[in-house]
């Protein structure tokens, strides 16, 4: 029954597939194909705890030494709002999503536009795209 339960699990990203069959081929080396794939398989290794990966899908030159995991801080949830470029013969590609999580038992969510570059011939995440700011005091 735990092997079956196990198999079953539903991955994290919220594409409604098994872990076995989404993300968990890309936290085992299979680069993903897209770069919405790549964004998916990041919110998932977040969710699991997986920084090892979340490090090395990161672009060399954006990527930072470590990360700090939070261990009061649960994803609970991902949403892709929108996804331009980042197919299999573009160079470059943004995703926009809203992941949603609990803080020491409190929900909440936050959204990113993020960008994905090629490097080496596979996606990596380059960071959030920022915006200049000027709208934010109106």
């Amino acid at each position: 029954m735990g092997l079956m339960a196990q198999k079953t699990k539903l991955c994290p990203c919220g594409r409604g597939l098994p872990y076995e069959e989404c993300c968990e081929p890309a936290h085992h080396g299979q680069p993903p194909a897209t770069a919405e794939a790549l964004m998916r398989s990041r919110y998932s290794a977040f969710a699991l705890d997986d920084d090892a990966y979340v490090l090395s899908s990161w672009h060399p030159k954006t990527r930072p030494e470590r990360i700090e995991p939070d261990s009061k801080l649960r994803w609970t949830g991902l949403d892709i709002i929108e996804s331009t470029g980042g197919g299999m013969f573009d160079d470059e590609g943004v995703v926009e999503f809203r992941a949603h999580y609990k803080d020491h038992g409190k929900n909440g969510d936050m959204v990113e536009r993020s960008r994905f570059v090629r490097n080496d011939g596979q996606w990596a995440y380059w960071g959030p795209i920022l915006t200049d700011g000027s709208l934010a005091n109106i």
